[in-house]
C-alpha cells in the first residue's frame, strides 16, 4: 500500500474515532499512535497473524490489538463503504459496458474473483460451521466484484469480527 493511502485512512480514522487518535492515559503516559494501531490492524488482515503475534513485535497486547481490528474495520465501513463497497449506478454500467467493449469483452462490467482462507485460530465450537468438505479445515472466504480501475461494488468477508 502506498505511504500517501495508509496516511489518509489514519487521518480518516482519527476523525471519525478518537480511538485512533494520539492521548494520554491517566499517569499522563503517551498512549499508542494511531499509526501503530491501524498498522496492527492491517497486519491482522493483510497477513493472518494471530493477535498475540504482534505483541512481540509491535508490543500491543492482544486484546488492544483486537480491539484496534474491530474498530478499524468498522470505521472502514462506515468512512469508505458508501463510496467503495457499493453497488454501480447506471452511469457506471455504461461506462464499465463501454470499457469492456472497447477492450475486447462485449457486456463484462467487472470481474469476480473469491478466495478461501485458512483459519488456523477458529474456535473449536465455530470449526464445523466455517469448513467445508473441498478444504477440511475452517476458512475464511473473501468474494469481490471489481471494476478494472479497482472500484470493488460488492465484497464478502466472512468471518467473526465483522458479524459483529
Amino acid at each position: 500500500m502506498r505511504m500517501h493511502l495508509f496516511i489518509g485512512i489514519v487521518h480518516t480514522l482519527g476523525e471519525w474515532s478518537p480511538y485512533f487518535r494520539q492521548r494520554r492515559d491517566s499517569f499522563g503516559k503517551q498512549g499508542f499512535s494511531p499509526l501503530l494501531r491501524c498498522t496492527a490492524a492491517m497486519r491482522m488482515l493483510a497477513y493472518g497473524s494471530p493477535a498475540d503475534l504482534l505483541d512481540e513485535g509491535l508490543r500491543i497486547a492482544e486484546s488492544t490489538v483486537i480491539e484496534c481490528l474491530t474498530l478499524f474495520v468498522k470505521g472502514i465501513r462506515e468512512n469508505f463503504g458508501a463510496h467503495y463497497l457499493r453497488r454501480p449506478i447506471e452511469d457506471d454500467i455504461r461506462r464499465l459496458l463501454q470499457i469492456g467493449e472497447a477492450r475486447g469483452f462485449p457486456g463484462m462490467l467487472g470481474s469476480v474473483d473469491c478466495m478461501h482462507w485458512q483459519w488456523k485460530n477458529c474456535p473449536v465450537a465455530w470449526k464445523g460451521q466455517y469448513t467445508r468438505g473441498d478444504h477440511k479445515v475452517p476458512t475464511i472466504m473473501l468474494e469481490a466484484v471489481a471494476s478494472h480501475d479497482l472500484w470493488i461494488w460488492h465484497a464478502f468477508f466472512w468471518c467473526a469480527w465483522f458479524k459483529q
